[in-house]
C-alpha cells in the first residue's frame, strides 16, 4: 500500500479541520438563529422585582413578589462579596470577554477523560442563563449561553455585569438578589455583612436549597470556609483576616428578627391580613393599572406602626388562649349533633376533591368523610376556634396603625391564613349595643343633654305593620323610674335606647348620622336599629365611625398607605392631600359623648378595661348580640381608637354557653384594655396624651353640678328636656307608642348587656 505523502496528509488535515470548524459555525448559527435575546432585551433585561412594603416607622413589613428581589447598585455591594464571588466562580472575570477559553477546554478534557463533571461557565455566562435562558442541560443552551455572554460583555461594563448578577441570582429561601438574601439570612443591610457572611452567601449559590437548612449547618460552614480559603489564595484576604473569618460562627436571623415576619411569631409576618387587604384594594386601582405589584418593584409606604402592631400581636397571643380555654371547657357537642352534621357537610362541600368529583362519586366521598374521625375532629377544631378582628386608627388623620384579622391559633394552624377571611375588614356582623352611641349622639343633637332624664322601665312600640316591638332589657334599679342619658349608656339599658330612637330622634336620622361618621354598610330604618339590630357592619367601619367622637366631631376617612412609588422614585399615588374630611357635629356633642362613654369604661359595662388600663382616660361602648354570637368593644383614648370584634365563623357556634362571661364587656373589653395598656407603657410609641381635654366655659365656677363639657345652642335653647313615660305600656296600661316609621321590618333583638 502506497504511503500518504506528508503534503497530502496536511491537506486532508486542514480540510478536515476546516470542515469541522465550518460545521461548528453552521451549528452555532443554527442554534443562535432562534431563542436568543434581542438587542432591546440585552439593553433592558426584564427582571421580576419585588414590591416592598414599609411601615410608617420605616421597617420592611412585607413584599409582593414572584421572585423576592430588590435591586442593588454596584456601590451598594460589599467589596468582600465581589471578591468572594470572583474567587469562587470566575477568577479571570476582569480579564476575559465573557468566555474563559482555557477553562472551557480544561472542562471538556475532564468531562471526557474523568468521571468528574466540571462546569466552565463564567459569571457572565451564568448571568446570561439567569436573565434570558433556562437551565436545560443541553448543548444548544450552552451555545446560546456563550454567545449571549459575549453580547453582554459588549453591552455592559464589568461593574454593571456584577450588579446585574448580584441582583438576579437565587440564594434560596425565596431570596433573589443580595439585598433580600442579606435580610433573610442575617437581617442586615448588604453593607453590614461581615466577610464570613459574604463568603457564606457566595457559597450558597452552588446549592441554595441545601446550604440554607439548619440541619446542614456543618456543611454550610465547610462550604463558607472553602470560599474564604479561595479568597485568601487570590490575595483578597491576609492571614489575620482569613483566620478571624473562619472562626466566626454563622448566626442566622431568628424568626423574631427576620424581615419577612418583622418580629412576628410565624412565617406570615406581623400584619398578614393588612398586607393582603391592601393588595386586594390596590390590584384594581386605576392609577396602578399599568403596573404589576408582583414584578415592577414598587415601594409602598403604609400607615402601619410596627411597634403598635407588635404590641397588638403580643396582646392577642397572651389573651386569646384564656378565652379559647374557657370556651372549650364550657362547650359541648352533646345535644348538638344536628349542628355538627350541618357544619361537617358544609366543610365537605367546600373541599376541592368533592367539588371536582363526578355526581355519582360525591355520595361516597361524603359518607367516607362523615365517618373519618380525623376529619370530624379537624372540623370541630376549626369551627370552635374563637376568632377576633382588631383595628387601631389615629382619629385625627384616619391612618390605620395596626390590624389583626384572625386569632393567633387560627394563624398557626392554617398555612394559607394570610388569605383567609379578614375579621377586622371583611366580616359584617350585627353590632349589638355598640351601635347605641349613634342613637345617643343623634339625641344630643336634637337638644337632650347627658343629664336629661329618661324613663328606664319596660317599653313597647307599635310598628306601622301592627307588630308590637317590646325590647327586653330595662335597667331601672329598685325604686328607679328614670335615669340620665349618661347612666342609660353606661348601663347599656335597651329600653332607654328604644325610647330615644322613637321619641327623640328617628331611625332615619340615626342612619344619616352614622353614614356621615363612616358607616357604609346598608342599614334598615327600624326602631331595633337602636340596639344594633338594623343591619350588619364591619369592625373597620365601626372603628372609623368612633374616630368622629375622638376627633371632636370631624370624620376623616380611613386610609392605609401614605404613598406608592416606582422603582425610580416617581410618586404614583399619595394620600397627603387627598383625604375626605367631614364636619359631622359640633365639638360640644363630641365631648359630651366622650364624657358619657367614659362612664361606660369607669363604672359601666366596660369596667373590666380598668383591670389593665389604670391611668389613661378611655371611652367606648360594648356590644353583645343574640345568643352571644358577637362580642364587641369599640373604644378610644385621647389619641387612639381601637375596635374589637370577637366570635366565630359560623353563627351556630357562639358564646352562649359561657353566660355573662361571653358578653362584650367580659371578652372584647378586657382585651382592649390589655392592648392599650401595652401601647401606653411603651416609651418608644409617640402617643403620650393620657387625658381628654375638655374646655368648659364655666370651668372656673364653683357650681355644684359642674360638668366637663359645654352645651350647644340647640341644647341651651331647649332647656331641661326629659323623656318620661306619660302614656307608655305596660307601666300604665295604655296603648303602645305608634310608629312614625313606615318600614314593616322587625329586626332581631340584640342580647341585653350584663
Amino acid at each position: 500500500m502506497k504511503e500518504m505523502s506528508p503534503l497530502k496528509f496536511l491537506m486532508i488535515l486542514l480540510a478536515s479541520t476546516c470542515a469541522i470548524f465550518l460545521a461548528i459555525a453552521i451549528y452555532v448559527m443554527w442554534v443562535t438563529s432562534s431563542n436568543m435575546p434581542s438587542l432591546a432585551q440585552l439593553e433592558n433585561p426584564k427582571q421580576n422585582v419585588a414590591t416592598r412594603i414599609y411601615t410608617a416607622d420605616n421597617e420592611l413589613l412585607d413584599m409582593y413578589y414572584i421572585e423576592r428581589r430588590v435591586p442593588l447598585t454596584y456601590n451598594g455591594i460589599p467589596k468582600d462579596f465581589v471578591n468572594a464571588l470572583i474567587s469562587t466562580e470566575d477568577r479571570k472575570f476582569w480579564r476575559h470577554w465573557g468566555i474563559h477559553v482555557g477553562r472551557v477546554f480544561n472542562s471538556i478534557v475532564k468531562n471526557i477523560f474523568t468521571s468528574r463533571r466540571e462546569g466552565a461557565s463564567t459569571i457572565t455566562m451564568q448571568l446570561a442563563r439567569n436573565l434570558y435562558l433556562n437551565f436545560d442541560q443541553t448543548m444548544e443552551r450552552k451555545v446560546r449561553e456563550a454567545v449571549t455572554a459575549v453580547q453582554i460583555e459588549k453591552t455592559y461594563t464589568k461593574e454593571e455585569i456584577l450588579e446585574l448578577y448580584t441582583n438576579t441570582v437565587n440564594f434560596g429561601r425565596g431570596a433573589y438578589g443580595l439585598a433580600v438574601a442579606a435580610k433573610v439570612y442575617f437581617n442586615k443591610e448588604p453593607k453590614e455583612l461581615t466577610t464570613a457572611e459574604c463568603a457564606y452567601l457566595v457559597g450558597c449559590l452552588k446549592k441554595p436549597e441545601f446550604y440554607n437548612r439548619k440541619e446542614n449547618y456543618n456543611d454550610a460552614v465547610e462550604r463558607r470556609n472553602l470560599v474564604l480559603k479561595l479568597m485568601y489564595d487570590e490575595g483578597y484576604l491576609n492571614t489575620s483576616q482569613y483566620l478571624r473569618a473562619i472562626e466566626e460562627p454563622l448566626e442566622f436571623a431568628t424568626s423574631k428578627s427576620s424581615p419577612t415576619i418583622l418580629g412576628g411569631s410565624s412565617r406570615l409576618g406581623i400584619a398578614p391580613h393588612f398586607v393582603e387587604m391592601m393588595r386586594q384594594e390596590l390590584t384594581n386601582h386605576p392609577r396602578l393599572k399599568e403596573y404589576d405589584l408582583y414584578r415592577d418593584g414598587l415601594t409602598i409606604y403604609t400607615t402601619i406602626d410596627s411597634r403598635i402592631q407588635k404590641l397588638l400581636n403580643q396582646a392577642l397571643e397572651e389573651f386569646m388562649p384564656e378565652i379559647q380555654t374557657t370556651f372549650n371547657q364550657n362547650w359541648s357537642w352533646k345535644g348538638r349533633n344536628d349542628i355538627l352534621q350541618k357544619l361537617l357537610k358544609r366543610a365537605i362541600n367546600m373541599r376541592t376533591d368533592y367539588r371536582a368529583a363526578k355526581d355519582n362519586q360525591k355520595s361516597a366521598i361524603m359518607t367516607r368523610l362523615l365517618n373519618d374521625q380525623r376529619f370530624v375532629d379537624s372540623v370541630k377544631n376549626a369551627v370552635t376556634t374563637v376568632q377576633v378582628g382588631v383595628v387601631i386608627m389615629n382619629p385625627s388623620t384616619g391612618a390605620v396603625l395596626a390590624m389583626a384579622g384572625a386569632s393567633p391559633k387560627f394563624m398557626r394552624e392554617n398555612p394559607d391564613a394570610k388569605y383567609s377571611l379578614n375579621h377586622a375588614y371583611q366580616i359584617r356582623r350585627q353590632p349589638g349595643s355598640a351601635f347605641k352611641p349613634f342613637v345617643y349622639a343623634s339625641s344630643l343633637i336634637k337638644g337632650l343633654t347627658p343629664d336629661s332624664r329618661i324613663a328606664c322601665g319596660p317599653f313597647s312600640y307599635t310598628l306601622s305593620s301592627g307588630e308590637v316591638w317590646s325590647p327586653r332589657g330595662s335597667g331601672c334599679n329598685e325604686g328607679e323610674t328614670t335615669v340620665t342619658l349618661t347612666t342609660g349608656l353606661a348601663r347599656s339599658i335597651n329600653t332607654v335606647a328604644a325610647r330615644l330612637i322613637t321619641q327623640v330622634t328617628s331611625p332615619r336620622d340615626v342612619i344619616d348620622l352614622a353614614n356621615k361618621m363612616g358607616i357604609q354598610s346598608p342599614l334598615a330604618a327600624v326602631p331595633a336599629l337602636s340596639l344594633g339590630g338594623g343591619g350588619e357592619v364591619s369592625p373597620y367601619e365601626m372603628t372609623s365611625a368612633f374616630c368622629t367622637f375622638a376627633n371632636n366631631g370631624w370624620h376623616v376617612s380611613p386610609y392605609f398607605f401614605e404613598s406608592i412609588e416606582t422603582n425610580t422614585g416617581e410618586v404614583l399615588l399619595s394620600t397627603k392631600n387627598n383625604r375626605n374630611i367631614t364636619d359631622v357635629f359640633d365639638k360640644e356633642i363630641a365631648q359630651q359623648m366622650t364624657y358619657m362613654m367614659m362612664q361606660v369604661v369607669n363604672a359601666g359595662t366596660a369596667s373590666r378595661v380598668r383591670q389593665y388600663l389604670k391611668d389613661v382616660d378611655a371611652a367606648g361602648k360594648t356590644g353583645t348580640t343574640n345568643n352571644s354570637t358577637d362580642a364587641w368593644f369599640i373604644g378610644y383614648t385621647p389619641q387612639l381608637v381601637c375596635g374589637i370584634w370577637m366570635g366565630f365563623d359560623y353563627n351556630e357556634i357562639n358564646f352562649d354557653c359561657l353566660g355573662a362571661v361571653g358578653y362584650g364587656g367580659r371578652t372584647a373589653a378586657p382585651l382592649w384594655g390589655k392592648i392599650m395598656s401595652l401601647i401606653y407603657s411603651d416609651p418608644q410609641i409617640p402617643y403620650k396624651q393620657k387625658k381628654f381635654i375638655f374646655n368648659p366655659i364655666d370651668s372656673l365656677s364653683q357650681q355644684i353640678n359642674w360638668k366637663p363639657y359645654n352645651l350647644t345652642n340647640t341644647q341651651r335653647n331647649a332647656g331641661e328636656v326629659n323623656v318620661l313615660d306619660n302614656n307608655s305600656t305596660p307601666a300604665n296600661g295604655s296603648e303602645p307608642h305608634k310608629s312614625r316609621d313606615d318600614s314593616p321590618i322587625l329586626a332581631p333583638l340584640p342580647r341585653d348587656e350584663e
